[in-house]
């Protein structure tokens, strides 16, 4: 339950940062001369709807990772092996983290050009990501660690679950793609890059956590956590 909680509040803290920044909490009608017919109709329905999915994937991923833990300390439980490409499939999801950083840095800025380049970067590393995920799958298989296997079980469900959340990202990805590729109202494609790079964000620090946890450094992450939160 410690565990829980203190990824989820992390999560919950970083969540809170970023609709900070989204102008959420403003409330610009009680500015001097706004009068109620200036009142904004209300926020982009799909930047709340994404902040609500993420508080929902946020409460799923950690209390997959806590029964992970806790499983862990039971009978019968053999650790997974150490593989490098789990290390180097996370350098992809970091690359393609950076890639649209990047181009939420050239949306603000109004360079479409390389938006389009950063958004087709990432979705290049992100597919990466994905193929060295089923990779390590076959490797996992290979070495006896499938769903009979009480780690590998584990394994699958959470790299399946964060997959699969890619791969739905990866479909957002193309549309704003295409937005760019036509060269739409800049601020519709400011906010569409901005909720893809966030959606990004949010995968990567949650796979940081899949990660830590499956490679055994699980009490390492919750002594974090703590100190974060102190």
């Amino acid at each position: 339950m410690a565990s829980t909680l203190a990824i989820l509040a992390v999560l919950a803290v970083l969540a809170a940062r970023w609709l900070s920044h989204q102008g959420l909490a403003t409330k610009p009608w009680l500015e001097p001369g706004i009068g109620a017919e200036d009142r904004p109709p209300g926020w982009p329905a799909a930047t709340v709807g994404l902040a609500v999915f993420l508080a929902v994937a946020a409460c799923l991923f950690g209390l997959l990772l806590s029964a992970f833990s806790m499983r862990m300390q039971g009978g019968f439980w053999r650790p997974l092996p150490a593989s490098g490409l789990l290390w180097v499939n996370t350098a992809a999801l970091v690359a393609a983290g950076a890639a649209l950083q990047w181009a939420k840095v050239s949306a603000d800025r109004g360079e479409i050009d390389g938006v389009g380049i950063c958004l087709l970067a990432g979705g290049v590393f992100s597919l990466a990501f994905l193929a060295g995920q089923a990779i390590l799958w076959r490797q996992m298989v290979a070495a006896s660690y499938g769903l009979a296997s009480p780690a590998g079980a584990f394994f699958m469900l959470l790299t399946g679950l964060h997959g699969l959340h890619l791969a739905g990202g990866l479909v957002a990805l193309g549309r704003t793609g295409v937005l760019a590729w036509y060269r739409p109202d800049p601020a519709r494609l400011r906010h569409s890059v901005g909720r893809c790079a966030a959606y990004w964000h949010f995968l990567l620090l949650v796979w940081l956590f899949v990660a830590a946890t499956l490679s055994g450094f699980a009490g390492l992450v919750i002594e974090t956590c703590r100190q974060w939160l102190a």
